[in-house]
């Protein structure tokens, strides 16, 4: 092929398939651009970058979903674009919406807590579609060069907003402990993907499966070892993303440090992204198209499957452990988050054992997957709406001031206590839903070790998240500092209760967004 076939192939494959795949990014791009321009034309429109970013983000939305996922069972055929950098398919359209459904809630979020206020909201604005643009790069991801790519493009800006108010000095601190660590786990992380690429001869995602099944029909070989070294090194930098242990230690101090607003959004949509680029990354090196190839994978299937199994039951267990003791609710909500991440990367292990044998028993495992995160969405943006909205009223994040809470704001103390148990597991809940269906996952792998660490950190939870509640509707009001006090009739209150409601209805009707979630995973494997 001379070069200017090549040439004329870029061209047309990034002009006539690409681009139109793309143009939920694009749009994230040109809101980007819209912003900053609108802040030079118009500074005094201090309200101007919220409709912006409002516009823009629902725009990016409505392109996001094809006419095909008007019916679940009509879905588009996976697709590389770019080259084969990035892949079209309805579990990267399934996650791609989700984030952006999640920054249209998170900018509703933003403008009634007060955060940022109107002088940096151009700032945050940015940063934030700056982030979000490298989530949907990490969900679609195809090649190690976009796996690194877009994880830093996400963590830039994270550790920009983690020290978003820059008058107080534990944010200050925050922001520069997550930039320093972040960067450490990215130089181990891209160290391992120089390991992989250079023993597997390529960076593409399809081809290192390959050429590793190549290896391993080959029989033990002098590098096997650089080959897990290079797993475990890439493995840190998808381990920091989701603070899973032992790569948690900055998640409790930026929680604390941030905004209860960049931290919900730390907690949902990084996660969602690392989850979601975890099971391009496991299930493409454990999988082929060709049957021998599939066969000779077996090893690696098993080498990845245990090494996530082991670091969701140490994660979950960890994260629900040293809940136990936080008096600051950031701070705990932050060892929360840890402890999902562990329960979300369960049924990951499991789709990874079950590839081999059974993949649409696999597809099933990754779409329990997806089903979580969504339910995990409201339930985590609950959670930190509370907590800022009381942070308004009463200046404090300590759970004692939450002391007697049920007396002067009924509403969103009942709004959090239906979140937290939804975040226990509680049936009719949401959250019972989720766990219930990533626990069957685990069922159907085999894996029952794992559902036995998963069900036991279940019990282990529900005695610090009702600690919550007891002190928000059993404790007395402390005297000398009362506790907040939120309308009913208040757009807090309103806000808590729209993010409620989702957790109420999708614990008893979540067929349709299951249905969902299964046609999201119904293009993998194939």
């Amino acid at each position: 092929m001379t070069f200017h076939q090549l040439l004329n192939d870029v061209l047309a494959d990034t002009t006539g398939v690409s681009l139109g795949a793309f143009r939920p990014e694009r749009t994230v791009c040109a809101t980007i651009v819209a912003l900053l321009l609108l802040q030079m034309i118009f500074p005094r429109w201090k309200s101007g970058a919220f409709y912006a970013m409002l516009i823009g983000t629902a725009a990016a939305l409505y392109l996001a979903i094809p006419a095909q996922l008007s019916d679940p069972t009509q879905t588009p055929a996976p697709q590389p674009i770019f080259t084969g950098l990035l892949v079209f398919d309805t579990f990267s359209i399934y996650m791609r919406c989700l984030l952006l459904f999640f920054l249209l809630l998170f900018t509703g979020f933003t403008q009634v807590s007060g955060v940022p206020d109107r002088e940096d909201a151009t700032e945050f604005y940015v940063l934030l579609l700056g982030a979000t643009l490298g989530m949907c790069l990490m969900v679609s991801a195809n090649h190690m060069l976009i796996v690194f790519l877009g994880i830093e493009m996400a963590s830039v800006p994270s550790y920009v907003l983690a020290g978003i108010l820059r008058n107080r000095s534990r944010s200050s601190e925050a922001s520069l402990k997550y930039a320093v660590f972040g960067a450490g786990a990215a130089g181990i992380m891209l160290y391992g993907i120089s390991l992989l690429v250079g023993v597997l001869g390529s960076a593409h995602l399809p081809t290192m499966a390959a050429r590793l099944a190549d290896i391993l029909q080959a029989g033990p070989a002098d590098y096997s070892m650089v080959l897990i070294l290079g797993g475990l090194m890439m493995m840190v930098g998808l381990a920091f993303k989701l603070s899973a242990v032992p790569f948690h230690f900055w998640a409790p101090d930026v929680f604390e440090g941030a905004p209860a607003e960049v931290a919900a959004f730390l907690s949902i949509a990084s996660k969602a992204a690392a989850l979601a680029l975890l099971v391009r990354v496991a299930l493409g090196f454990g999988f082929a198209a060709d049957p021998d190839a599939l066969a000779a994978l077996e090893p690696a299937r098993h080498y990845i499957a245990g090494m996530i199994g082991l670091i969701a039951a140490v994660t979950c267990t960890f994260g629900n452990l040293a809940a136990y003791g936080q008096t600051n609710m950031k701070r705990l909500l932050a060892y929360s988050t840890i402890a999902h991440a562990g329960y979300m990367m369960m049924p990951v292990a499991a789709a990874v054992a079950l590839v081999g044998n059974d993949a649409a028993g696999a597809r099933l495992a990754v779409a329990t997957l997806a089903f979580y995160i969504a339910l995990y969405m409201f339930m985590n943006l609950g959670a930190f709406a509370v907590v800022a909205f009381v942070r308004n009223a009463i200046g404090t994040e300590e759970i004692s001031r939450y002391a007697g809470m049920i007396h002067r704001s009924p509403g969103v103390t009942i709004c959090m206590a239906i979140i937290l148990f939804s975040l226990v597991g509680l049936p009719p809940l949401a959250g019972f839903a989720a766990k219930f269906a990533i626990f069957a996952a685990l069922v159907d792998a085999g894996l029952l070790a794992l559902l036995v660490v998963g069900g036991l950190n279940t019990v282990l939870s529900l005695f610090y998240y009702l600690r919550v509640v007891k002190v928000m509707v059993m404790s007395p009001e402390l005297e000398e500092r009362p506790t907040a006090e939120i309308p009913l009739l208040s757009i807090p209150a309103v806000y808590c209760l729209a993010l409620t409601l989702p957790v109420i209805v999708l614990g008893v009707l979540f067929g349709g967004l299951f249905d969902w979630a299964q046609a999201a995973a119904s293009a993998l494997l194939i």
